[in-house]
Formats: C-alpha cells, structure tokens, sequence
C-alpha cells in the first residue's frame, strides 16, 4: 500500500514541475510578445504569426492585459496574447499584393564588388565565393564596415593562400543615393621563397542610386601594387531590380585600364531572410564573346 502512495506521490509531483516548467516558458514568452506591442504609425504595417501558423497582416489599435484587436483589410480581430508567436513591425511599402517582401540580406554588394550601401552597426555576414574563397564583414558603426578574407584552397599551404581585406567608409546618404569609398587590399601567394609577393588591389569610390527594389550602382578606383598606382581608373557599372519576392537581377560590369573589351556579367539572387544565393555568368564583350559565359556562384549568411 506505502509503495502504491509513494507511485502516486511520485507522478504528481512529476506533472507538478512539468507544468510548472511550461507556465514558466509560457510566461516567457507572454513577456517577450509584450515588449513588440506597440501601435504603428500609418508608414508601417505589422505581421502577426501565431502559434497555429497563420499569419496576419494589419496594425494593432487597442493593447489589453491579455490579448489585443488588431485591424486587418477583412475586418477586427481579437488575439489572445498567448496564441501570438511573433510580431514583425516593417514598413507598409515591403508589403507588395498581400505578401511581406523581404528585405534584401546582400544590398552591400553585387557580386563581389560592392555598393555604397553600409551594413548597420552591430550587422555582419558570412561570404564564400566559388566554394574556396571565404570572407566575412560585420559593421562596426553605421557608416564603417571592415571585411575581410581568404582562400581555402585544398592541398595548399597557408602561406599560398590569398587573403585580403575590405575596408568601406559611408560618405553621404539620402532615401534615394548613398556615396561610399573604401578598398580592396589582397596579400597574394608567395610562391617564390627569394621574393616576397605583393600587395596589390584598388582604393575606389562607389555611389549606389534607387531604392531597395531597383539601383544603379557605379563605381571609380585605382589599381595598385604596392607603392605603384595605375595612371588611368578602373570603371564599374552594375545594378539590381527585384523580381519577386524571393529573387533578383544582378548585373556587374568592369572597364580596366590596359584591357580592350569590358568584363560582364549577369545573374539572379534567390534570397530569404538571413540567406542570399547568386548564381551568374561573367563574359568578355567582344567579336569573340563565349555565349553563355563562365560560371559564378556566391553563398552570403547574414548574421
């Protein structure tokens, strides 16, 4: 009989702290979604989520203890805040014939060259180009972004692999232009053992003009190597233009002193929220062009 009393004492005192567990959780969570709630101005809309998975697309008018009205196109609608899983404020213009357009996770860039957009103090990204060539940035104020790399070559000493650096200091910014200048400093192989390699890249100016579904992005620099600097610029011309809502054109094209036909390319980005995929082809604009062109593939996670 004491060892029946003892089961019994055992189980509700093990579904005690099960459910004492999951209000604690519960109440977590009931605090977290308290801090999202806000009214929005008419410049935003907010996105409600909830935990059976259905997702809402209006503005909060009326914050009660436990739960809120939220207007949408169909009318009001009264959540319990303990159904609310998540609460997304953004501006109204993302929202394109009922969908949330995500947001662009590599607006710094074209394919690897870059626009005068800047990263966000605090923002950073994860890139690989080809598979071996890895870099990263991270945005250490508003207007400054350090990035940097460096080859994984298989098989190659690290004292062969590339590694360069890529400084971007914001200049000027309005809605519609923003003007940058920075550099590209790559530390070539040092495949001699009498000779160190040399430095070599490009100091540049960039300015990116349009919005975030449609920009034109043109770019000046100089080459280097080392202490010598080209007597005439290198010029870039590219741009991106939205699609839908997971995908856009991309196009970068180069002009370099001492080379008769320009470098192009063309290619689409499949993006979601954190993760961008490029995939294109570059060329050469001649009599002689290779239709389609060569490959080119980017990986870029937004951290």
């Amino acid at each position: 009989m004491f060892r029946i009393n003892f089961r019994y004492i055992l189980l509700i005192t093990l579904l005690t702290a099960c459910f004492s567990a999951d209000s604690a959780v519960i109440a977590q969570v009931r605090d977290d979604i308290k801090t999202q709630l806000r009214i929005p101005d008419s410049l935003h809309i907010q996105i409600i989520t909830t935990f059976d998975q259905s997702i809402n697309f209006g503005r909060i008018i009326n914050i009660a203890e436990d739960q809120i009205v939220f207007k949408t196109e169909y009318g009001l609608l009264k959540i319990p805040l303990s159904k609310i899983k998540e609460i997304q404020t953004v501006a109204i213009s993302r929202i394109k014939k009922g969908d949330y357009w995500l947001p662009n996770p590599n607006s710094t860039r074209l394919f690897f060259a870059p626009s005068a957009r800047l990263l966000k103090k605090g923002d950073g990204y994860f890139s690989s180009y080809y598979l071996f060539l890895m870099g990263v940035a991270y945005g250490l104020t508003d207007k400054i972004t350090i990035g940097g790399g460096v080859s994984l070559l298989p098989g190659v000493d690290p004292h062969e692999q590339i590694f360069f650096l890529t400084p971007k200091l914001g200049i000027a910014s309005t809605k519609k232009a923003q003007f940058a200048a920075g550099a590209l400093v790559m530390k070539l192989p040092d495949f001699d053992d009498d000779e160190k390699a040399p430095l070599i890249g490009v100091f540049y100016g960039v300015t990116t003009i349009g919005g975030p579904d449609a920009s034109l992005t043109m770019g000046l620099g100089y080459g280097f190597v080392d202490n010598d600097f080209a007597d005439k610029p290198l010029l870039m011309l590219g741009g991106e233009k939205r699609l839908s809502r997971r995908l856009a054109f991309v196009s970068e094209n180069w002009v370099m002193p001492g080379v008769d036909n320009p470098f192009i390319s063309y290619g689409v980005r499949f993006f979601g929220e954190k993760l961008s995929v490029d995939l294109a082809l570059w060329n050469v604009l001649s009599k002689d062009i290779f239709f389609p062109g060569f490959p080119y593939v980017d990986f870029v996670f937004n951290f």
